[in-house]
């Protein structure tokens, strides 16, 4: 016999309750939530803001003179920008493997050390070649981050809760982008200090900041929830029960398997996330390094153009906020997506048409609309979709990889011989927001169909302990197990009785 919502064995699945010694009656969730917000979330954040700023300190520090000083032409100035995104890209799934089963203390701590190293050393630079090897190590140092802190995020709130949270430490990138603006501008002034130019300073200060946040991560960073110090036994007991109710099996700590691995690589979302990853990832970085070069070629001086690169970055972040509160209230993140990826068509499409320097800069709070919102968006409709943390964190790992390489396509889509209005990067990017909508609308229709089929009975197993009647060959099809809870840890999100959210 089948088990197509049977309430006596659900019932009798929750029985089985992590660490049932553990009395939580007296544990208040809204004071727990608060309570892991404060430790987790800011300090994330934090080490994200710093991430962006780094990476895209260069596309600050060309308008103060970089290229002339170092000799180097345009041409190369967007190959050692690309050289950036293959190791960042590629070494995400295997980071985020390593990231569960090390401490997320170290690794990501770690992580953070070196990429504070790399960058300091990009204000010592003397030549192309040594450009080009800054910039791959960078990537290598950064790569896990992003994907390391979405699965943590993931690990620590229900599915309703994750989308605010994600856009709260998301938000660091649209305070960087507008930061990063005054910061050049100020460290700019610093020219001639020392012997070196004003660029070589923008590097250096914001290296040696990292490095110092990296030293104190070790210890503020908390790991996961079952061995969290920060938190009483009675509640780390009761964070795994109320992921546990939210359908988050894993939670509390999952063996390695490889066949977990295979689960990502062998679904289909995976895909589909990785289209819907590429579809706001290639236009975040060419935003991210070339909003100010844009700005300054419609007839802006360079300080002037990162000055005005900052509204664009606040409002992104008031939009980012609003969209994730909204996303985690109603739910429906597959019609933001499609909402928010629309205004980016218009955006783009307003950058391609206009030669008016003022509809211009419009457009790009049309554009940032469409990018900045929809990473944590996203990020938390893949995320809820995708249960198993090791299958979760290598589905994100390979969203966010695929999305990110295409950054290697984006940071060569802006090209001096296309100035003062870039067409052809414009239009690149309107493809990519194009691809983005696409692969929204057809997860969204997906989900909804694999929910229907659930809902029909379609994809229930066979299971041992209740069975009393006949089983038919699509129950075995679909799986054998001893019990309930056997049958949803070992299938995860494709279990009978998991729902989709759309």
């Amino acid at each position: 016999m089948s088990h197509s919502g049977s309430v006596v064995q659900l019932a009798t699945d929750k029985d089985e309750l992590y660490e049932a010694h553990v009395d939580t009656s007296q544990v208040d969730e809204r004071r727990l939530l608060r309570k892991i917000d404060i430790r987790v979330v800011p300090w994330l954040g934090l080490l994200y803001f710093l991430n962006f700023l780094d990476r895209g300190s260069i596309g600050n520090a060309k308008l103060y003179h970089m290229e002339t000083d170092l000799g180097i032409t345009d041409k190369q100035y967007l190959i050692a920008l690309t050289a950036f995104f293959f190791p960042y890209a590629l070494l995400e799934p295997a980071s985020n493997v390593i990231l569960r089963r090390v401490r997320p203390s170290m690794w990501l701590s770690s992580m953070m050390f070196v990429w504070g190293i790399v960058m300091m050393c990009h204000g010592f630079l003397r030549n192309y070649g040594g450009l080009v090897t800054l910039r791959v190590l960078l990537g290598v140092a950064e790569a896990g981050l992003y994907p390391g802190i979405v699965f943590y995020i993931s690990c620590w709130y229900k599915r309703s809760e994750l989308g605010t949270r994600v856009a709260a430490f998301f938000t660091s990138a649209t305070i960087a982008g507008a930061f990063s603006g005054l910061l050049a501008a100020a460290i700019s002034n610093m020219n001639g200090v020392a012997g070196k130019p004003g660029w070589s300073w923008i590097f250096i200060l914001e290296g040696l900041l990292t490095v110092l946040c990296a030293i104190a991560s070790y210890w503020v960073i908390s790991n996961f929830p079952e061995t969290a110090g920060f938190l009483t036994k009675e509640e780390r007991v009761f964070v795994i029960r109320r992921l546990r109710d939210d359908m988050q099996f894993s939670a509390g700590g999952e063996a390695f398997k490889t066949q977990y691995i295979w689960q990502s690589l062998r679904d289909w979302k995976t895909y589909l996330a990785m289209g819907i990853y590429m579809g706001f990832d290639g236009p975040l970085f060419a935003f991210s390094l070339f909003t100010p070069t844009i700005i300054n070629e419609v007839r802006y001086t360079a300080t002037t153009a990162n000055l005005l690169s900052v509204p664009v970055y606040v409002w992104s972040c008031i939009v980012t906020v609003i969209v994730g509160l909204v996303g985690d209230r109603l739910g429906k993140r597959g019609y933001i997506n499609l909402i928010l990826f629309g205004t980016g068509l218009v955006g783009y499409t307003i950058l391609i048409t206009s030669s008016i320097p003022a509809l211009s800069y419009f457009a790009c709070f049309l554009a940032s609309s469409a990018i900045y919102p929809t990473v944590p968006n996203s990020v938390a409709w893949v995320a809820s979709n995708v249960e198993g943390s090791y299958k979760r964190g290598v589905t994100l790992a390979m969203a966010i990889g695929w999305g990110n390489l295409n950054g290697a396509v984006s940071s060569n889509v802006y090209r001096a011989q296309d100035a003062p209005w870039y067409r052809l990067g414009h239009g690149i990017i309107l493809a990519y927001i194009a691809i983005g909508w696409l692969c929204s609308a057809a997860f969204m229709f997906l989900l909804r169909k694999e929910n229907e089929r659930r809902d029909r009975g379609e994809r229930d197993e066979v299971i041992d302990c209740d069975n009393s009647g006949e089983i038919s060959e699509l129950n075995l099809k679909n799986g054998r197990f001893e019990t309930v809870n056997d049958a949803r840890r070992e299938k995860g999100d494709e279990w009978s009785q998991f729902r989709y959210t759309l």
